[in-house]
């Protein structure tokens, strides 16, 4: 996180004096207060200077420095993660580093109290400085990634902002219901590499949906997979159910599964093969036996869970 010091996140930073610097490199185990802002209120201390909130700012990457503290004998710091990059030299002053930890700068950070990076996404809690970075990285007002499969795509946003992106900039179909009936056409279905066809988001249950179909190799075979992904967090992804269903020529496959969280990627969720896989000789078979055309409808369903 860059913590440079005209940062808004640190117009709220808190102080107070009682805590010690930790003993070692590894980070304040705070998993009981990761997204538990009622455990972290508002405190009256004083609001600590922009020359403190630079003191623990890296030279190099500009990011905030967590133990251990690296300093030449001039005085000057540095964090862990750029310590190799600079080959034992001190950016400033261009003295040899060696291994002398500031720890009075670790023991100042460990007093600090800072606001989630996430504030503006409705997070209201405030955590001690080495608290901070492990909350953020669990804390549930985080954005989510854009789910589009087709690019790289770095958009983040919540999902109201990622739902009108989607419609907005990838001209991604949406539609409304909880059950769906797609034909995917190829004309050469031999070439399965990078094969993707447009996502279609579905909106039902007060919810959106995303519906993935492409082609890849699952070791020398190639295959074709569908699933789905919930546009929210993990826990509230349980709370409903999906089916798909492909076939011709009086056969069928039928899946049936959990819809994933987008916080996992699209990538992850098709590796771990959590979907309706069909093999390609199956799928031409579905698509009338001719080998030439690859003609799937894929039909399926969206529930809730009582």
């Amino acid at each position: 996180m860059n913590m440079a010091s005209n940062s808004p996140l640190f117009d709220d930073i808190r102080s107070h004096s009682d805590i010690d610097p930790p003993q070692n490199e590894e980070l304040t185990d705070v998993s009981e207060l990761v997204n538990d802002p009622t455990q972290t209120a508002h405190k009256p201390n004083g609001i600590v200077s922009s020359s403190v909130r630079e003191l623990l700012e890296c030279p190099v990457c500009l990011n905030a420095m967590y133990p251990p503290i690296h300093q030449c004998s001039n005085g000057h710091t540095i964090c862990s993660s750029c310590k190799p990059r600079v080959h034992n030299r001190c950016p400033t002053c261009r003295h040899e580093l060696g291994n002398i930890r500031c720890l009075a700068l670790e023991k100042v950070a460990a007093s600090l109290e800072l606001p989630c990076k996430y504030q503006g996404f409705g997070c209201i809690g405030i955590y001690p400085y080495y608290s901070k970075l492990k909350h953020e990285s669990q804390c549930v007002y985080r954005p989510y990634n854009c789910p589009y499969a087709g690019s790289e795509c770095s958009v983040m946003g919540d999902i109201p902002y990622l739902a009108s992106h989607l419609k907005e900039d990838h001209k991604v179909d949406m539609h409304s219901g909880s059950t769906f009936n797609h034909r995917y056409v190829k004309s050469n279905p031999q070439e399965v590499e990078n094969a993707t066809w447009m996502l279609t988001v579905f909106s039902c249950y007060g919810q959106y949906f995303c519906l993935h179909f492409e082609a890849f190799q699952l070791g020398a075979a190639p295959v074709y997979i569908a699933f789905l992904r919930f546009m929210g967090d993990d826990n509230e992804a349980k709370n409903y159910s999906y089916s798909l269903e492909v076939g011709g020529n009086g056969r069928k496959m039928v899946w049936q599964g959990v819809p994933r969280s987008i916080r996992d990627s699209h990538c992850k969720v098709r590796d771990s093969y959590d979907g309706l896989i069909i093999q390609r000789n199956m799928a031409l078979f579905f698509s009338g036996g001719d080998q030439k055309e690859l003609k799937l409808r894929v039909t399926g369903r969206i529930w809730k869970e009582q």
